[in-house]
């Protein structure tokens, strides 16, 4: 444990500098989450009080539709995650975060890391500065579906994050590429036979 907090500490500072005293006030306030595969961290209904960090093992952000899982995005080791608009609105949340895989997250509560940023302008620009990145990522990632072929969407994925086809079951690979299981095992299969001939 040890190790993921001084990975926690050195993932705040590669934000900003933020001196030693207010780090280590900040890291202390972080709640530990050891989840099973399948156990949730957030499920609809419930407000999201917590903006976590991932230090192993993968989470899926997916909400369902008509009995339809529709996946946003996989979270893996040593990012920032929550659920933006929850988190930021205080409102129930219509999404869950599950793990796909044994996983361990760390959280720090909202009321506990605004009072920590009263207290220090350094943290409070690592607090704007993940909260951004965590909303560009998925804004990008909804952009690039709106223009990109299956091909491409594809073949993007195993280019950037070959790790998540070990890890993640295709089912959920389908639809975090907006695709039926059918449909991603025909384009797998003809990518295939193309690169072979």
């Amino acid at each position: 444990m040890e190790l993921q907090l001084e990975n926690l500490k050195q993932k705040i500072l590669s934000y900003t500098h933020v001196e030693e005293q207010f780090l280590t006030n900040q890291v202390r306030q972080y709640e530990r989450f050891q989840l099973k595969k399948g156990e949730t961290l957030v499920t609809p209904g419930k407000k999201v009080e917590y903006f976590y960090y991932l230090a192993s093992g993968c989470i899926c952000y997916y909400k369902m539709e008509e009995g339809e899982t529709k996946v946003l995005e996989f979270y893996t080791e040593d990012v920032f995650f929550t659920d933006l608009l929850s988190y930021v609105n205080e409102v129930p949340s219509n999404y869950y975060l599950k793990a796909v895989e044994p996983t361990m997250v760390f959280g720090i509560k909202k009321v506990d890391a605004e009072r920590l940023f009263d207290d220090s302008h350094q943290l409070e620009r690592f607090g704007r500065l993940s909260m951004q990145e965590a909303f560009l990522k998925l804004f990008t990632r909804v952009e690039r579906m709106s223009i990109r072929s299956n091909d491409e969407r594809y073949l993007r994925l195993l280019e950037k994050r070959p790790d998540l086809f070990q890890r993640v079951p295709n089912y959920l690979i389908a639809s975090y590429l907006g695709m039926t299981p059918v449909g991603l095992s025909k384009l797998r299969k003809r990518l295939t036979t193309n690169l072979s001939e």
